[in-house]
């Protein structure tokens, strides 16, 4: 059978680019492995009698442009947060700074109580201001050809911030903007979700990781999306058949031939162009199924998360009194967060020891959307939880199933104490039962993240974050796709511009064809 386009795999970018090749009216085929769309951007029933759909691996949305949801007609409904963040300093959690985007007098009060001044909430909102402005200009060009780094700078018009993001050390630089520990902690975690890296690390992954979680909408604002994350690919998948693409589920690619052949068990296609919206680690072992030659990629991608997923009865009891939890739990809550506490953790991590107090942060989606409870629970106090644990890479798991599941249990236990350490009351205490009588808790190391999703490594980003623009004279127009074979992309977050719940790639993959 041939093809336009034959797309591996029915994540989000390949609903993406199956929906815009579809539109355009090409002849499409999707084929996924599991036996459901939506890779990790799906709503699941996490625990066995429990009537909850939980966002089970990715839960906020920030990148995903709204030009896609207009092209493709998406119907999902995002709700922005009103609460940034709240964080309990780490040497005294009965402390804490709230950062209220519906109260910018109460945040100031928050951070003059913290600091004993007003200086840090000024170079705060000087520091953030100024990256709002870079967001503006720089989310706009990731749906079009690659720009060179000289473009994107003279756009932004602020050298000054160009070179402290871009060439200098984001340790470095938080260190000469902000005085306070825990402010510092603040700005850096969005450096280290899935990014295991040094704040102060020469090689940068660490500002490249920051500079996505700063630029998504041109706000770098993390949305809810009402009905959890399955409803964005569900949306996706509704807009692609809907335009006449073949959806195969339950449909393992074995092996991918340069010249568009694709077989799996009991069949095989041929696409004028295949785009693999799998992780490249994974297009490379298709690709050499056929002796072909593999796609440029880093040979060892590694995530650096522990992931946990929670049902409780009710929200817990704070140790800071004079906040509520409501507001607390609302926006993205930092566990243990302080920039040294961090640099000393990744430092442990690095050493092959699973940290004393592991960095976490949770949030808690059933505060801003019911809808993922069912009636009988939403009618209740019950709330969901979503925890994101940081520096706890690939390589403290590996060895045998029972040496993985050892360290498994000892970074779950430290994790909880973890968040224990900053609650009046333990965690354990408010978790609901499911429907065997086990605690409604499931956690994922970044080797079962491998597992479960073909994340190599559990690398949530496929691989390393790259610079959204050209690095190199010969990508300059391109689209940050393609391969070293004509007829093969990169359809997923291993893509320039890749990562996170975007669609981006899938959708620069479909204008690859598109425009060419």
């Amino acid at each position: 059978m041939i093809y336009d386009d034959v797309v591996i795999g029915a994540g989000h970018n390949g609903l993406t680019a199956a929906a815009y090749l579809a539109r355009a009216g090409r002849r499409v085929l999707v084929l996924e492995a599991a036996d459901h769309v939506g890779g990790a951007a799906v709503s699941a029933q996490a625990f066995p009698g429990v009537d909850a759909r939980l966002s089970r691996y990715s839960y906020l949305v920030s990148l995903l442009p709204r030009q896609v949801m207009a092209d493709l007609d998406l119907d999902v409904r995002l709700i922005r947060r009103r609460y940034s963040s709240f964080t309990p300093v780490p040497s005294d959690p009965s402390r804490g700074l709230l950062v209220d985007h519906g109260d910018p007098a109460a945040t100031a009060a928050g951070f003059e109580a913290l600091t004993g001044g007003r200086a840090e909430y000024a170079a705060w909102q000087d520091f953030y201001g100024r990256v709002q402005h870079l967001a503006e200009q720089v989310f706009p060009t990731v749906l079009e050809p690659l720009r060179t780094e000289a473009d994107l700078a003279a756009r932004v018009g602020d050298d000054a911030l160009w070179e402290a993001l871009v060439r200098r050390p984001l340790g470095e630089v938080l260190e000469q903007t902000f005085g306070d520990d825990t402010v510092r902690g603040v700005v850096a975690t969005d450096a280290l979700i899935g990014t295991f890296a040094d704040l102060r690390g020469e090689d940068l992954r660490q500002n490249v990781c920051f500079l996505y979680h700063l630029i998504g909408g041109g706000t770098g604002d993390w949305d809810v999306p009402v009905g959890g994350m399955g409803a964005v690919t569900d949306g996706l998948a509704r807009a692609a058949a809907k335009a006449g693409a073949e959806i195969l589920t339950g449909t393992r690619v074995l092996a991918v031939d340069p010249n568009g052949e694709v077989t799996w068990e009991g069949g095989s296609a041929r696409g004028r162009t295949v785009h693999a919206a799998c992780a490249p680690a994974v297009l490379n072992r298709l690709l050499d199924a056929t002796g072909a030659a593999p796609v440029a990629t880093e040979a060892e991608p590694e995530g650096a998360q522990l992931k946990v997923n929670m049902l409780l009865s009710r929200l817990p009891r704070l140790r800071d009194s004079s906040v509520d939890p409501a507001g607390a739990f609302a926006g993205t809550f930092h566990i243990n967060e302080g920039y040294g506490q961090l640099q000393e953790s990744w430092a442990a991590a690095g050493a092959g020891r699973v940290p004393q107090l592991p960095p976490c942060e949770i949030y808690c989606h059933s505060l801003s959307d019911r809808s993922i409870l069912g009636p009988d629970l939403a009618a209740t106090d019950a709330q969901t939880l979503t925890l994101f644990g940081l520096h706890l890479p690939a390589r403290l798991f590996r060895g045998t199933a029972e040496e993985h599941d050892a360290v498994k249990d000892l970074a779950l236990a430290r994790t909880l104490e973890s968040l224990n350490s900053v609650l009046a009351e333990p965690i354990q205490d408010v978790l609901l039962r499911d429907g065997d009588g086990a605690y409604c808790l499931e956690a994922r190391t970044p080797v079962e993240l491998d597992a479960d999703l073909g994340l190599p490594g559990g690398n949530i980003f496929h691989r390393s974050l790259q610079w959204p623009w050209a690095e190199e004279e010969a990508e300059v127009g391109t689209w940050g796709v393609e391969t070293r074979h004509p007829n093969v992309r990169v359809a997923g977050a291993g893509a320039r511009r890749g990562g996170g719940v975007s669609g981006i790639p899938g959708h620069n993959s479909a204008q690859s064809v598109l425009t060419g």
